[in-house]
């Protein structure tokens, strides 16, 4: 099954980049409060939209597509595959960006369990909110905290939340 997983995974990631030309790949290390670590791989499609643009900033947002590693302590290793359409508010700057983001999508794990949290499910909702700044040339830095949870679907719905640090490279 984690074979399968994997290839699936793989599988999805690359026809992800074939499909939507991807902008950007993301790096990203963290931890959940039972010290889970975390381990992801991502593409991002920036939309070619801007709203309220001011000499503040602006509103725009990407696509993200991700494999997640979930290197566990307490339960079993686990692996999830996620989806988001992410919001972003870029404030001015010549060479470097701050930005704030917001997104929710959805995600599939392989167990429906993680630390000892029962998920309910292996199909969760991904919400996320992070921090960061981005670099002329393309780059990107941030904090991000990611929360897990099927809203309510199944029960039991404990969730489980990912405090990570990512990096963004161009492509």
């Amino acid at each position: 099954m984690k074979r399968l997983f994997c290839l699936a995974a793989l599988a999805a990631t690359l026809g992800y980049g074939v499909t939507v030309q991807a902008a950007g790949v993301e790096f990203s290390v963290g931890e959940t409060s039972d010290s889970t670590q975390t381990l992801r791989l991502g593409l991002q499609s920036n939309w070619d939209k801007s709203w309220w643009q001011s000499d503040v900033g602006r509103l725009t947002g990407y696509w993200n597509g991700a494999y997640t590693y979930w290197d566990g302590n307490k339960s079993p290793n686990n692996h999830s595959l996620s989806f988001s359409p992410v919001f972003v508010y870029e404030f001015s700057g010549a060479s470097i960006k701050p930005y704030i983001e917001a997104g929710i999508g959805v995600a599939l794990f392989a167990h429906s369990e993680v630390e000892g949290n029962k998920l309910g499910g292996t199909f969760l909702f991904e919400d996320r909110i992070g921090v960061g700044l981005r670099f002329a040339g393309g780059h990107e830095v941030g904090i991000r905290a990611t929360h897990y949870s099927n809203a309510g679907i199944h029960q039991p719905n404990e969730g489980i939340e990912s405090y990570a640090l990512h990096y963004t490279m161009p492509l």
